[in-house]
C-alpha cells in the first residue's frame, strides 16, 4: 500500500483537490486498493471546514468526486504513518521541513517536481484561479503517477 498525503496551506483549496484528483486517477486506472490518499494543512486556519467553494465548483465541472474532507492539521503521527508528505510550494515545504524535524526519512516532495518542474502551485484562495490550480493539480498527479511506476512501486 502506498500511502500519500497533501499538503497546502489551508488544507481547503490545494490539498483536497490534489487529494481528490489523485483519488479519482488510481480509480480510473484500476489502482485504488494500491493507495491511501489523505490531505492535510501546516496551519490550524482552516481546521474542521469543509473545502473551499472554488475546489467544490471546479471538480464538480471536471466531473470529479469531491473526497468527504474537513480540514485538519498534519501531525508526527502523520509523517511516520505516510510514505509521501506532497506540498504544493515553497513556503508548504519549508513549513513542513520544520514541523516535521527537518525531514529525516526523506519523505517531504512538492507536487510539481514530479511533472520534471521546480514551480509553486498558486494557492486560489488568494488568486481566486481554480483552473490554473487545476491544471497545475492534473500535471503534478500524472507526474506522481508516472513516477511510481518508473521507480516499481506500481
Amino acid at each position: 500500500m502506498i500511502k500519500i498525503l497533501f499538503v497546502c496551506h489551508g488544507n481547503i483549496c490545494r490539498s483536497p483537490m490534489s487529494e481528490s484528483i489523485f483519488t479519482h486517477m488510481v480509480k480510473e486506472r484500476g489502482l485504488a486498493n494500491q493507495f491511501q490518499i489523505d490531505s492535510a494543512a501546516t496551519s490550524t486556519e482552516e481546521i474542521g471546514n469543509p473545502p473551499h467553494r472554488g475546489t467544490v465548483r471546479k471538480l464538480k465541472e471536471m466531473g470529479i468526486p469531491l473526497v468527504p474532507h474537513r480540514a485538519r492539521q498534519i501531525t508526527w503521527k502523520d509523517y511516520k504513518h505516510f510514505d509521501y508528505i506532497i506540498g504544493m510550494d515553497t513556503w508548504n515545504i519549508r513549513n513542513l521541513n520544520r514541523m516535521l524535524k527537518g525531514d529525516p526519512e526523506g519523505k517531504v516532495y512538492k507536487l510539481l517536481s514530479f511533472s520534471g518542474s521546480g514551480r509553486d502551485i498558486a494557492d486560489p484562495w488568494y488568486t481566486g484561479n481554480f483552473d490554473e490550480t487545476y491544471s497545475d493539480v492534473v500535471e503534478g498527479c500524472e507526474g506522481l503517477l508516472d513516477y511510481l511506476k518508473e521507480n516499481g512501486k506500481l
